[in-house]
């Protein structure tokens, strides 16, 4: 597969250029479309109107927001300027958010009104009350020197605030000539989305990516389902991932494929939107699956124009599997892995490999990426059938951590390989298949959630002496957050007031599903914690609690 050398607004003006009239994006549940010709014209409002604003390229442009329809027209728009798309976390809470606008140096701020039982609105105001009293342009936050802008993603207007339909229209103070000007400057090579996530230490860390690490990482994974200009893939998989945004996004525009768009998952909307649209591939990680197979409706909807799709986030149980592609007809569906550190997709299996290895193998290596097994401790590869952690090279490898060079040097080493921290075999056949972690990430549902964000929350309670967080097996998600306290002399504490203590302030799924407090932690001869003991320990105490683990 020969890489393309675009940028994300070349690649878009392409298909408009070629195909003007082919639908680009589709939300079935209110009827907007646009064609490629009319996606790529709002798209440039936009983009001129961030230029109006003050925003230049390497500049940091935050998105709170579920995947509502200007979310890709953000996307676009900031690409095509040079600006770096920031993408946020739509659980995440007020202690979250006031971290990545500090971390990330936000420049302008981009939002909806909320989401589930969040008002994002409400919030931003907490964090920058000179909005309600500072002029639109001049804003200077006290807590953000970096903040200059924040934009609603709608047609509501908030104090402080710009709103879409205003920043397009304040586009047209602008010639298309500064747009061409900037768009002149710009290399495929440059960083143009920023993602966060817990990588292996500490808090979360900004992955810088460029136009070529997404867009080639998008097309490579259209490559493996065999994508073709007439794909209608149906979007219900967050943005802010690099599941929406790159194996979506990517894979759809570098085929000139159409997009059909949910703004959030639900099942039911699902089922509809692909009878509706007769779209071709679907995504998802395994729970959404089987939320959509065991819908009561199901069976009323016309799935059969489904061919393909992704699997990912967790490993698929082969029944799961094997209904998807009868049921649902996706006898072409993939499994990828991977990690936001390499864009994402690092292997993924093939169209023709059979539903067992499907579901239990992430298939081989994408096109242009080299994978290698090591052992974690000489660095030695494995052979087949031995252990060791899994390492990718390849133009998909992030440009690195934001301002954090040190965690870079540790997980990219000096060849080039970037090291994922998780566990992996090699099967004589050449597929490979993911064993566990090194590192102690819990992944719920597909949600990659960091230990020691959670217990550096969780110590603000003065009761807490002690407190380890671990993933606890569950059937329904792969992993839940159990967390492990040990209690200050003479303190008391109940479960139901740690939960408490959480809500509001940590994002829901990041919350503790599981509490036990304990005398004492299983412990090396070091005097380090075993956190795996802890694992299998939990699954004991809720079986003498009664309790049962979903």
């Amino acid at each position: 597969m020969q890489l393309l050398d675009f940028t994300l607004g070349q690649m878009l003006e392409k298909w408009a250029f070629e195909t003007p009239g082919q639908e680009c994006i589709v939300y079935p549940d209110r009827d907007l479309r646009f064609t490629y010709v009319e996606f790529n014209e709002r798209v440039n409002q936009l983009a001129k109107g961030l230029l109006f604003i003050g925003i230049r390229p390497g500049d940091k442009v935050g998105i709170w927001a579920k995947n509502v329809p200007d979310w890709t027209t953000l996307m676009f728009a900031t690409a095509k300027i040079g600006a770096v798309l920031v993408t946020i976390n739509t659980n995440y809470k007020l202690s979250e958010l006031e971290y990545l606008l500090q971390n990330a140096d936000i420049h302008t701020l981009f939002l909806v009104d909320g989401y589930r039982d969040s008002d994002y609105v409400k919030m931003v105001f907490e964090l920058v009350p000179e909005l309600k009293s500072q002029p639109r342009g001049q804003l200077r936050s006290g807590r953000f020197p970096e903040l200059r802008n924040v934009g609603f993603i709608g047609q509501q207007k908030h104090r402080g605030m710009y709103n879409t339909s205003e920043l397009i229209l304040l586009g047209s103070h602008v010639d298309d000539l500064e747009l061409e000007s900037v768009k002149d400057s710009l290399s495929c090579h440059d960083v143009i989305n920023m993602q966060y996530t817990s990588g292996t230490t500490g808090f979360p860390k900004g992955v810088m990516l460029s136009h070529h690490n997404i867009l080639n990482n998008g097309f490579a994974a259209g490559e493996c389902m065999k994508f073709t200009q007439d794909e209608r893939l149906l979007i219900c998989v967050p943005l802010f991932h690099c599941f929406g945004t790159v194996l979506a996004v990517c894979a759809a525009i570098s085929h000139g494929a159409t997009m059909v768009f949910t703004e959030d998952f639900d099942p039911l909307m699902v089922l509809a939107s692909v009878q509706k649209e007769k779209c071709t591939a679907l995504y998802g990680v395994p729970t959404m699956f089987i939320a959509e197979l065991n819908h009561p409706m199901f069976d009323m909807f016309d799935l059969s124009t489904l061919r393909t799709g992704i699997m990912a986030g967790a490993l698929c149980p082969i029944e799961t599997m094997n209904q998807v592609m009868e049921k649902m007809h996706m006898k072409d569906i993939i499994i990828v892995y991977g990690l936001t550190e390499s864009s994402p997709g690092m292997t993924a299996t093939r169209t023709h490999n059979s539903p067992e290895v499907r579901a239990t193998t992430v298939g081989f290596e994408f096109p242009n990426v080299e994978v290698k097994i090591v052992d974690p401790e000489t660095g030695k590869t494995c052979k087949p059938s031995e252990q060791g952690e899994i390492c990718c090279r390849g133009y998909n490898i992030m440009k690195g951590y934001y301002k954090d060079p040190e965690a870079t040097a540790k997980a990219i080493d000096k060849n080039g390989w970037l090291h994922s921290g998780d566990l992996a075999v090699q099967t004589p056949d050449g597929f490979y298949r993911i064993t566990g972690r090194i590192k102690d990430m819990i992944i719920r549902g597909g949600e990659n959630i960091y230990p020691r964000e959670i217990e550096n929350f969780l110590y603000r309670l003065p009761q807490i002496e002690t407190v380890e967080v671990v993933g606890v097996p569950s059937k329904k998600y792969g992993e839940a957050v159990g967390a492990f306290i040990k209690l200050k002399k003479g303190q008391q504490l109940t479960e139901e007031e740690v939960v408490d203590a959480c809500r509001g302030n940590i994002a829901r799924f990041k919350i503790p599903k599981y509490i036990f407090f304990v005398d004492a932690f299983p412990m090396t001869a070091s005097g380090k914690i075993q956190k795996y003991k802890l694992s299998e320990l939990s699954v004991e105490l809720c079986h003498q609690k009664g309790v049962e683990i979903i």
